[in-house]
């Protein structure tokens, strides 16, 4: 098995539209009536959810004339969220089956599927035209790939001159050894965590201009705290929360995403690379 199949394999779940619908129904709506806000607690599975999607988002200047892909785009809710609120048309790439035919499936429950595509790819082998982009991001998906600088390489082959590349990825902050599980790995074998300083230099090698770098521990610490409650503390869980994604390791999960950003072993940070 090579380390992207054991990658999709850690996300896969062969039920996820179905719990979803369940969380829809306790909701008291349907799939003809939820919105992207109801969706918001399952859609963004990454640290500060819908909030930090838009302060992130806000900083690539999108426009409704845009096209825009998504690179480890999960069940894509991050991708919707992009067409719904800016207008663009985004193109959603991720290893996992199962992410993208729920992803596929949440987009015509919302209408959105005329401006949301989503396949299964690897980011290390994008399959499109040179210059085929805008504009570019990823989420929470760096810490699965190992090889950063082709990752780097084949964006700038497919971003357009003047596009941006946004990356909101969890970054190491310290040296001192994770505790396992957390969201994207249940060992370290498939956990490949790097600075942001590496961020850049594989960007700056493969022709990026690097244009901001933002530290977000504060938003982390606050969202696993609040996470926590639900998953750890609490024996009720919302209809529809991470808790869906992440499965019955949930709760060690975030319990040790707390504890490993506490310790200052790693953040989510966020870079802005430009493309002259």
């Amino acid at each position: 098995m090579t380390k992207e199949d054991q990658v999709a394999a850690h996300y896969a779940s062969a039920s996820l539209v179905e719990a979803i619908k369940r969380g829809i129904q306790q909701l008291g709506k349907t799939t003809l009536t939820a919105t992207i806000a109801d969706l918001a607690p399952v859609d963004e599975f990454h640290i500060g959810g819908r909030q930090a999607t838009m302060d992130f988002m806000d900083q690539l200047s999108l426009r409704d004339t845009d096209s825009v892909l998504d690179i480890g785009c999960g069940i894509g809710g991050a991708a919707r969220f992009v067409a719904d609120h800016y207008g663009a048309k985004v193109t959603g790439i991720d290893l996992t089956k199962e992410f993208v035919e729920t992803g596929e499936e949440i987009c015509r429950w919302l209408g959105l599927d005329d401006r949301v595509s989503l396949q299964q790819g690897s980011a290390l082998n994008l399959p499109f035209e040179p210059s085929s982009f805008h504009h570019a991001y990823m989420m929470h998906v760096g810490m699965n790939i190992a090889d950063k600088g082709s990752l780097a390489r084949q964006v700038a082959r497919v971003v357009k001159p003047g596009g941006t590349f946004g990356i909101f990825d969890v970054m190491r902050t310290g040296d001192e050894e994770l505790l396992y599980p957390v969201p994207w790995a249940a060992i370290a074998d498939t956990s490949v965590m790097e600075t942001a300083d590496d961020y850049s230099d594989y960007l700056k090698a493969a022709g990026f201009t690097i244009v901001g770098v933002r530290n977000r521990k504060d938003i982390a610490l606050d969202f696993y705290k609040k996470l926590r409650a639900t998953t750890v503390a609490s024996n009720q869980v919302p209809p529809l929360g991470l808790h869906i994604l992440m499965g019955q390791s949930a709760p060690t999960k975030v319990k040790n995403m707390l504890e490993n950003v506490s310790r200052g072993c790693i953040a989510p940070i966020e870079i802005l690379a430009k493309k002259p």
